[in-house]
């Protein structure tokens, strides 16, 4: 009685509250199932796995019934292989979409795969040919081509040079072309990546040489640095020139190097400083409470792309549940609601890192905004913005109030120039009378310094370095020495002597457009004469002839042997008065058929006649050949005697890396020249810095003593092409071997930002115009203090 009413009354309300309950639990263990999401990236991007885990926790915390979460694997760079490995075990773990690699082999890989498996692919590289279930949320490459071309219109160039870096930039400089067309501007494209292992000087140098001065780069942030740093290197990175950069990721780079060249550098953006959430994600992704600026941008459009990509798979998935399933490589399964997802993707309208991320019917990237940016003196600065729709908007800030014109003019300013005592750059004059100041320095150097202060009005007074050092970072202390050092203190203005210029260095002041470019090469003595040998007699003919002539020789013996004894007119009778002999003589034994054929090889006959006609034939045409033989010989000897033969251990820095015919080698200590071996990574120059740190010995304090011991020893020295050329002119028993290593240039060196680097660049550029630098090499080199004693050889 009391259970049926139990179960009638309190215990069946009690027992529905809990079958409820139980039900709800279920279902919402259902609703916040989580959703995998892809992503494949390099190791060398560690920062794309950081931002998609971000984005990840972001998009949680907005939707509690939908969690995603990321599976993150890395790839070697480019490796196609591990590509396909690594994505094929993701597949099994129920993804809904992956996001690709940024390098175009490996992310053609992935996007095959998902392709063939109807997976959504969200892609961020720029991309001319996506396949079905990619989003590319990069800009079309055809967009950014016209971008660039109404940027190079409202710029003004008539004629430019587009300067890219390899093969898969090409599909960009076409679309150029095309829009241009035959009527347009006059455009020069050249190639800078020619697989010289980041050596790009000869292309900027003929870009130099052509004289055209407004140039587009289009390149991946891998080489662009480094280009820069090079065209700064060869004199391009002055005010002269205009550059146009075709890489949205440019502004990440360190500008500081260029910022006070006077070069126009203008290119575009599309993640935007200003923008409060990038600057929120930033300061979340790096942990820090600094004010977001222009210059520092850290956030790569890759990185700003894949955020936007997982808040546009978010924001989908609030209005879809469709359920992943677990897929193969090795079959032909496929997610049937792949291409579906995608099309709801596209259809959506998000406001992102990257702007608002809009598609069109095409599925590509429409509606969004590039902000042109241009290096200035103070930095980055905005100055207008580009759309699809409406170009080129110009929006330039203001400009700073500028320096008052006596501020730049050097018109009855007062330098001290820093130098220090180096043939021919500066040297203390060769006379008997006592000298002060000034005038008792000349060189190189020293007119060039006197040739500016009369081109410009300033004055100068010359100070020598006391320890003759140019000057380095101690590692150690990392404290400047030398010349650099009494820049940096201000207790000089100017450094001049040949100074190279090098990232280390420029990290510390500022330099001047090169006023000489050269190189390192090798300083050997000339080949020697080779000493005679025992068998140089042989020499006009080589071995094989040798080889052949001794097989005939004994050929014909034998056959003049065999004949001799066959014919019957080669026995003779050994006594004429007895008409009927019992034993007959044959002339032709086995030596005297060696003795025969050599007589006829020698030209001296041997006093055998042959009688029979087949002992005839053959010493005939042994003649015949001898003839020939030794007129042929006797020509080539006589070449062989009027060509000296000259032997050099050495040829090139190959041959010297291994130490070749014992030729030891060195160079000067602190110098830039060992810092260039240190800081390489071809295998040939890291074994010959291995080899100079390991024998410390053959290392010198100045070039003199180098110099020195390559005239007194078997030993090679690494110095400045210049500075070799001034030497053996003057020096005359030696030469530079081989081919420069590297190239670089002389600068003259002031401390960092100073106002005046501009004007004395500008100066020495006219000078190289007008000639006037060649003139002063030709003096100094060839010229004065013994140049040109070994103009004719001795």
């Amino acid at each position: 009685m009391l259970n049926r009413m139990w179960l009638s009354g309190a215990g069946y309300r009690v027992f529905s509250l809990c079958l409820f309950q139980f039900l709800l639990l279920v279902v919402q263990d259902c609703r916040s199932e989580r959703t995998n999401v892809g992503l494949i990236y390099e190791n060398t991007e560690p920062d794309l796995e950081k931002i998609f885990h971000l984005a990840i926790s972001r998009a949680n915390e907005e939707n509690e019934e939908m969690q995603l979460h990321g599976v993150a694997v890395a790839i070697e760079p480019g490796n196609s292989f591990e590509t396909s490995k690594k994505l094929c075990r993701m597949l099994r773990q129920n993804l809904v979409a992956v996001f690709g690699p940024t390098t175009n082999l490996a992310a053609r890989h992935a996007m095959s795969i998902c392709d063939a498996k109807e997976l959504p692919f969200l892609d961020t590289r720029s991309d001319f040919d996506a396949q079905l279930p990619t989003i590319n949320l990069h800009p079309h490459p055809a967009t950014m081509s016209v971008a660039l071309k109404d940027m190079v219109m409202a710029l003004g160039w008539e004629s430019f040079t587009i300067v890219y870096e390899s093969g898969e930039y090409l599909a960009t400089v076409k679309e150029l072309l095309q829009m241009y067309g035959t009527a347009g501007p006059t455009i020069t494209v050249r190639r800078y990546e020619l697989d010289l292992n980041g050596n790009y000087r000869n292309v900027l140098r003929r870009i130099r040489n052509a004289d055209d001065y407004s140039l587009v780069v289009v390149g991946s942030m891998g080489t662009l640095p480094e280009f820069f740093k090079q065209a700064q290197q060869v004199g391009l990175v002055t005010s002269d020139y205009r550059y146009m950069i075709g890489n949205l990721d440019w502004h990440t780079m360190d500008l500081e190097p260029f910022q006070h060249a006077g070069t126009n550098i203008t290119g575009l953006r599309l993640v935007s400083p200003d923008n409060e959430q990038v600057q929120d994600v930033a300061k979340a992704l790096y942990e820090s409470e600094e004010p977001f600026q222009n210059v520092s941008c850290p956030l790569t459009n890759s990185m700003a792309l894949v955020y936007d990509g997982v808040q546009l798979l978010a924001e989908t998935y609030k209005h879809v549940n469709f359920r992943p399933v677990p897929l193969s490589c090795g079959d032909d399964s496929a997610w049937d609601k792949g291409y579906t997802l995608v099309n709801y993707m596209k259809s959506l309208t998000l406001n992102g890192l990257t702007g608002p991320i809009r598609f069109d019917y095409e599925g590509l990237r429409t509606d969004f905004q590039l902000e042109v940016i241009e290096l200035a003196v103070s930095g980055m600065q905005k100055i207008g913005l580009w759309s699809g729709e409406d170009g080129f908007q110009a929006n330039r800030p203001a400009p700073a109030l500028s320096l008052e014109p006596d501020m730049r003019s050097l018109v009855n300013k007062s330098f001290i120039v820093v130098t220090a005592i180096s043939e021919p750059y500066g040297m203390l004059k060769e006379t008997s009378e006592k000298l002060e100041g000034n005038d008792q320095f000349e060189g190189f150097g020293i007119e060039l310094i006197d040739e500016l202060s009369k081109k410009l009005g300033f004055s100068y007074t010359f100070r020598l370095q006391p320890d003759n050092k140019y000057g380095g970072l101690d590692p150690k202390t990392g404290e400047w020495n030398g010349m650099l050092r009494e820049i940096i203190d201000n207790r000089a203005d100017m450094g001049i002597t040949d100074l190279t210029m090098t990232s280390e260095r420029e990290s510390g002041v500022d330099f001047t457009i090169p006023f000489m470019s050269l190189g390192i090469g090798i300083l050997f003595r000339k080949p020697m004469k080779e000493p005679p040998k025992l068998f140089s007699f042989m020499s006009p003919f080589s071995g094989e002839v040798w080889l052949w002539l001794g097989l005939a020789y004994m050929g014909v013996s034998i056959s003049m042997f065999v004949l001799g004894r066959l014919s019957p007119a080669e026995w003779d009778n050994p006594y004429p008065c007895i008409e009927e002999p019992t034993e007959l003589e044959n002339q032709f034994s086995f030596p005297n058929c060696l003795w025969f054929s050599v007589g006829a090889l020698l030209q001296q006959g041997s006093e055998l006649a042959p009688k029979a006609y087949s002992t005839r034939t053959v010493a005939a045409a042994w003649w015949f050949f001898t003839l020939i033989l030794v007129s042929s010989y006797t020509a080539n000897l006589a070449a062989f005697l009027t060509v000296e033969s000259l032997v050099t251990p050495i040829n090139d820095v190959d041959d010297l890396s291994k130490n070749k015919g014992g030729v030891n080698y060195g160079a000067k200590n602190g110098g830039s020249t060992f810092t260039f071996f240190k800081e390489s990574n071809y295998p040939t120059y890291q074994k010959m810095y291995q080899f100079l740190t390991d024998n410390p010995q053959y290392m010198t304090n100045s070039n003199q003593e180098g110099v020195d011991r390559v005239e007194n020893s078997n030993y090679a020295f690494l110095m400045e092409s210049t500075t070799i050329e001034y030497i053996t002119e003057r020096r005359c028993t030696l030469t530079q071997v081989g081919a420069l290593l590297d190239e670089k240039g002389y600068g003259i060196a002031m401390r960092k930002n100073w106002p005046y680097r501009d004007i004395l660049s500008q100066a020495i550029l006219e000078m190289q115009e007008q000639g006037l630098l060649t003139k002063m090499k030709t003096k100094w080199w060839k010229e004065k203090r013994g140049g040109g004693a070994c103009s004719v050889s001795v």
